[in-house]
């Protein structure tokens, strides 16, 4: 047997070289952090129009059917807007100059005067240093940074919103391109199964994101009129911030309920009370009515599993990993079901063992 010598610097070096490269790999992965999820966003976006695309392709040329449905989303988008601003604005001021009547109205009820004879001074000062503050604008202004902190984050957003628009166009008119070119890193006799997989899996996260945005539609829709009806506070922004909720998975719609609820006891606890009542009932027939037959037509995902994934994508990556993350559990499942079981069922007999 020949012997085999290990020289123990050369090993050590290519070690430490290894180690040093993994950290600069890692240190331009966090640098790019907020370019990665400006590009995961907008792929998750074009995957979630691209149906549309391809049902209105089926009577147009792709280019135009592209052209579509994203004039159709931004015209949405600017309709909300321009809907709800002006409403908005009016409203902000409304309850800027009711404020004081409502603060009169609950220092001068029964409930308040009950909590002050229990907690005594100490609770009346708290309230009037609460007041105080909130009654100062320098202290408003301090809580968001300044002026320049806000208007730096007003630009920063702006900036992402056109770096992500022009992204989901771009992968948009080039998706299928993009598949083909991915197809080629897999050998020829595997290629077919391995494009039915990704097909599958990209139809299922497409289906995903117009299922969430149904959901998030309806309850943005009846929340407005609700809240109309009830006359609660700020109905438009109220019912927006019930549209974006709803885009959450599990945790969006009862967070945004429980502000919204908080948010009309400025009206009257009354007012509160009916709409907590209400998004309790909503909640009961979205969980049981609404998203099995919506989401069950997008994703077949258990739902232990749509537990998990939305809890483990919230502690890794926030908001938007919740919201990545169903779909990518469904995408898991599907190469499960696609790729790692029929390999398995293919083992009938156990490997042949080598000669020694």
């Amino acid at each position: 047997m020949p012997i085999v010598r290990i020289n123990a610097f050369r090993m050590g070096l290519l070690g430490g070289l290894g180690v040093l490269l993994a950290l600069v790999i890692g240190s331009i992965v966090t640098q790019l952090s907020t370019v990665l999820v400006y590009v995961g966003l907008a792929l998750f976006l074009a995957l979630g129009l691209d149906p549309l695309v391809s049902l209105i392709e089926k009577k147009l040329p792709r280019p135009a059917a592209i052209a579509i449905v994203v004039l159709g989303a931004l015209l949405a988008v600017a309709g909300i807007l321009f809907a709800i601003i002006p409403i908005l604005v009016q409203q902000t001021a409304n309850l800027i100059n009711e404020i004081p009547g409502y603060v009169d109205d609950i220092l001068a009820s029964d409930w308040y005067g009950n909590l002050e004879n229990m907690f005594g001074d100490g609770f009346q000062d708290a309230v009037n240093s609460a007041l105080s503050f909130i009654q100062d604008p320098s202290n408003l202004l301090s809580i968001g940074g300044g002026i320049v902190a806000v208007g730096a984050g007003v630009a920063s957003g702006i900036t992402a919103v056109t770096i992500v628009t022009i992204l989901t166009l771009y992968f948009l008119g080039s998706l299928r391109s993009m598949k083909r070119a991915l197809y080629r890193f897999v050998p020829a006799y595997r290629r077919e199964a391995f494009a039915d997989v990704t097909d599958q899996v990209t139809g299922a996260v497409g289906r995903y994101v117009m299922g969430q945005v149904s959901l998030a539609l309806v309850n943005g829709i009846l929340s407005f009129i609700f809240l109309s009806i009830i006359q609660g506070p700020l109905p438009a922004l109220l019912a927006l911030l019930a549209f974006i909720g709803s885009l959450i998975p599990l945790v969006g719609t009862l967070s945004a309920s429980i502000v919204i609820t908080a948010l009309c006891f400025f009206n009257s606890p009354t007012t509160a009370l009916v709409a907590g009542i209400y998004y309790l009932i909503y909640m009961q027939i979205e969980a049981y009515v609404l998203s099995p037959r919506i989401m069950n037509r997008a994703v077949s995902v258990p739902g232990a599993v749509v537990v998990i994934a939305a809890v483990a994508g919230g502690a890794l990556g926030g908001v938007l990993g919740a919201l990545v993350a169903i779909p990518i559990a469904a995408s898991a499942i599907i190469i499960i079901q696609k790729v790692v079981f029929p390999s398995q069922d293919a083992k009938t007999s156990p490997p042949p063992v080598a000669a020694s």
